[in-house]
This record gives structure tokens, sequence and C-alpha cells, in this order.
């Protein structure tokens, strides 16, 4: 079983417990009954024309292990607004990432406090409404669906949920395969990852040879494996308007200045 299928096995088999039925009208009226959150589409289109950086809390990975295993979720996040982060990305998985859905309550709450706020991605293993739901109440801006590790009636629930919701939802893709579906599906914002998820190979080569592909209509998104300017402006030159990093800004001791670096690529 490769790293991918075990991780979508483990999600199913954990929300199992608090799985309900979850209606259309079910996530308008939340929707309706919640402040609207900040907009994440358009955090990543910038009017400079500079790349857009979605800056990622993630304290360890399957591929990297501990990477800052006791960060504050709320701590990162004042350290990426006042670097100048276009958006945060928080992952929620706890048993493979060791994030939490309280890490984003914690930072969506301390943005609804402090000026200027930034859209934030539930970066999660989306399978089912509930988490959708979830997302929408722990004031996220936008979810990630996993084009590859899911079927076509999964990725139309999930994205109707999120229409639902007032979410932007990231298609995340990985190959050509993966974008013709996401395309069939409406999606508005595509993200390659630069890794395989099945065997964690790192190659920006695939943003370089599937971001070109996109409809120009897309939002494009370059995920995983930017650590450098010089990443940056490979997957900048393929068209990319934004970049999603973890690892390299955890570790950062001035993500300010690396932050400026991938913008300035």
């Amino acid at each position: 079983m490769d790293k991918l299928t075990e991780i979508m096995a483990w999600k199913r088999r954990e929300i199992a417990s608090h799985v309900r039925a979850v209606s259309e009208q079910d996530l308008t009226q939340l929707n309706a009954s919640l402040p609207p959150p900040p907009p994440f589409a358009a955090a990543l289109r910038r009017t400079d024309g500079k790349l857009a950086v979605i800056s990622e809390i993630k304290r360890r990975s399957p591929s990297a292990g501990d990477i800052k295993a006791r960060a504050s979720s709320v701590e990162q996040a004042k350290r990426y607004q006042a670097a100048g982060a276009d958006a945060l990305s928080v992952l929620t998985d706890e048993k493979y990432f060791g994030g939490t859905l309280d890490d984003l309550r914690q930072v969506t709450g301390y943005f609804a406090a402090s000026q200027p706020a930034r859209p934030c991605l539930r970066k999660d293993f989306f399978v089912h409404p509930i988490q959708v739901l979830e997302a929408r109440q722990a004031g996220a801006s936008a979810i990630l669906i996993i084009v590859r590790a899911l079927t076509d009636d999964e990725i139309k629930t999930l994205a109707t949920a999120a229409i639902a919701t007032g979410l932007d939802a990231l298609f995340e893709i990985h190959t050509e395969a993966d974008l013709t579906r996401a395309v069939a599906h409406g999606a508005t914002i595509i993200g390659v990852n630069n890794r395989d998820l099945a065997i964690f190979k790192t190659d920006l080569g695939l943003s370089e040879r599937l971001i070109p592909q996109f409809p120009r209509s897309i939002v494009a998104v370059s995920e995983s494996g930017i650590h450098t300017a010089a990443d940056a402006a490979r997957v900048r030159a393929a068209g990319a308007h934004a970049v999603l990093v973890g690892e390299a800004l955890m570790k950062a001791t001035d993500p300010a200045a690396l932050i400026a670096a991938f913008r300035d690529a």
C-alpha cells in the first residue's frame, strides 16, 4: 500500500465516528449564519504580478519527519502575517502531520481580531462534507481536494459542499489525468503537488510540465519542493500565480526575507 492510500484509508476510519448526513441546505444555512471568510482565490492573484505565497503551518510530515514539532500555530501565524504572507495553509491532520482542527480555529480566531487578516486553507485529507462543514465553522476560507485520492462522485460532493459554504477549493493534482478531472469538475484553483504522495519523490518538473496546460482562467499554484528563490523562479516561469511553502518557512529564521525572495523570483 502506498502512503497516500494508507493516509486516505486512515482518514476514512478516523472520521467515521462523527460522520452524519450533511445536506446542501445545511451548508447554505451555515454559510448564511457566519461572517464571510477572507477570500482565498483573490489573494493568490497579486495585482503587481508577483508570486503570491501561501505559508504553511506544518509541524511534521511523513517525508521530512519532525520539522518544528512544538510550534504554536498562532505564533507561527503571527510570524507569517508580519512577513507578508498572502494566505496561510493550516494542516489539521494529527496522525501524519501533527496538526488539529483547533490549530485552524486558533489561527482564524487570531486573524478575526488582528488586521490584516489572511485567508486560511484547511489542509487535510477530505473525504466527506462533514469536514467541509467543520472547516467553515473553524473559519477557513478554502478546502483541499486531492483529485487522485477521490472518486468523481466524491469530488463532486466535496466541490458542491465548498460552494454551498462559501469556501474556495484548491484542487490538488499530480498528473495530466488529474488535471483533466479537475477541470471537468469546474476547478478554479489548481495546485500541482510536486511531491508524489505515493512515494514522496519531489520534482519541480511536474509544475513546469503541467501548469502550461492549465486553462488561462485557472489560478495556478505550485506546491512542495520550493526552498529557494531559484525554485520559485522555475515555477513562476511555468505560469504559477502562487507557491505553497511549508518546510522551508517553518525552518526559516527570517520568513519575511524568504517570502520576499520567493515573491521577487
